[in-house]
């Protein structure tokens, strides 16, 4: 395996003491994601919402995602859903449910945002992922943000966003050069630097750089602390293999793929299907699952890592979220990522397998022979805390407490 010596971590560890005020409040953070594809973006804000809970802030999640509803929240969290967008196969938006046409969800999405800021007044916005948010839905909110001026406003970027020369051309594009500098305090890459540097790849302008900090990775074994959900599931007596297929509406092929896979014997394999899987697909999936006596089906777990916990090994797409989870627990991992419309996932998963992180399976080549082939296998478990940083919930709380540390707030104890 190809290792790092851990880099030392820039912060203090000092706790920033807060002084005596006459008037103190509750940190309110909101966080937005647009949730077009797949629950990886709502996962990952609920994960700094629950990080956010050692600062004792308010916060509130705006989200695309229907099944938000469906997670169990962090204490001192609520959710506003926005009507959701849908992403088709090359890469634009529609109206999910709605009959609208795209400008008028936009509009709709794009008022309700900014009504909800300007009641909820936040002290930190984090914005997920994309600057102007889907479609330019956040110019309004963002104007009213900075022209406040009380509000601090955040990117939260992935680890890869695509291609090199795709994502070049998109940032100049859609001007997020602009949106950064003009309204952003800061850019967080939740990544490790040594896996992929988004500065060097894209060419990332000074006035952007100069903003932007690497956090590392999520360690989502934290997500275990959470209150456990009344599962919809048992976990089998037998030790298991788990396949993932993000939100499903992709995911088809290599769910068919695993149900027909020939297990080792002696263990049991659970498919989760995702809640976006074609009705279709889903009924075509179930019938092949009836068939066998080593193999369950779940169509949507609002919180998988008590399943990723205890699983021997992991099959899954390459979304950044489900990659997170799966090195977290530090399980062998076969990745078949997404290659349309986006590279992200076929980026990352051959990087980290040159690191020898995880396997990768292009999906050219899969068939439930290749994935036979990979569950036969003898497999150690991948080294990876201690090597590579997955420091991002800590740093996330250390760096806005920086951000703020001019104002008084009443934190939790330490």
């Amino acid at each position: 395996m190809n290792m790092f010596a851990i880099e030392p971590q820039y912060f203090s560890p000092v706790q920033l003491s807060i002084t005596a005020a006459k008037q103190v409040s509750k940190l309110k953070v909101a966080l937005y994601s647009h949730d077009t594809m797949g629950l990886g973006h709502t996962r990952r804000n609920l994960l700094i919402a629950q990080a956010l809970k050692q600062l004792n802030a308010s916060t509130l999640l705006i989200t695309g995602a229907s099944q938000s509803a469906q997670f169990q929240f962090p204490e001192g969290v609520d959710c506003l859903t926005l009507p959701s967008l849908h992403k088709t196969g090359d890469g634009t938006y529609q109206a999910k449910t709605l009959e609208l046409s795209l400008a008028q969800l936009i509009e709709l999405r794009s008022k309700a945002i900014k009504a909800a800021l300007k009641v909820f007044k936040p002290d930190v916005f984090i914005v997920d992922n994309v600057a102007w948010g889907a479609e330019g839905e956040l110019k309004r909110s963002l104007k009213h943000l900075k022209k406040k001026g009380h509000c601090q406003i955040i990117l939260g970027l992935r680890d890869i966003l695509d291609e090199p020369e795709v994502s070049k051309a998109q940032w100049h594009s859609r001007n997020y050069d602009e949106a950064i500098e003009s309204f952003f305090d800061a850019v967080w890459v939740y990544g490790d630097k040594r896996i992929f540097n988004p500065i060097k790849e894209y060419e990332f302008k000074a006035e952007v750089s100069k903003k932007l900090r690497f956090l590392g990775y999520f360690d989502q074994r934290a997500r275990l602390e959470l209150p456990e959900n009344k599962a919809n599931y048992q976990l089998p007596k037998k030790p298991f293999i788990l396949c993932q297929v993000g939100g499903g509406q992709d995911g088809y092929k290599l769910a068919e793929s695993f149900v027909k896979a020939q297990l080792p014997e002696g263990k049991q394999g659970i498919l989760i299907t995702g809640p976006f899987m074609p009705a279709l697909e889903l009924a075509h999936l179930k019938r092949e699952v009836a068939k066998r006596s080593d193999m369950e089906l779940l169509t949507f777990v609002s919180e998988p890592t008590r399943l990723l916990s205890r699983a021997e090994r992991v099959i899954a797409m390459g979304g950044y979220n489900t990659v997170g989870e799966v090195l977290s627990f530090e399980k062998p991992l076969l990745v078949v990522p997404r290659v349309k419309p986006r590279l992200e996932q076929l980026i990352r998963a051959e990087r980290m397998a040159k690191l020898s992180l995880l396997d990768m399976l292009h999906p050219d080549d899969l068939s439930p022979e290749t994935l036979s082939q990979w569950l036969a296998k003898e497999l150690g478990c991948p080294k990876i805390h201690g090597y590579y940083r997955f420091s991002a919930l800590e740093q996330i709380c250390y760096e806005l407490k920086q951000l703020i540390r001019e104002k008084e707030f009443t934190y939790a104890a330490a």
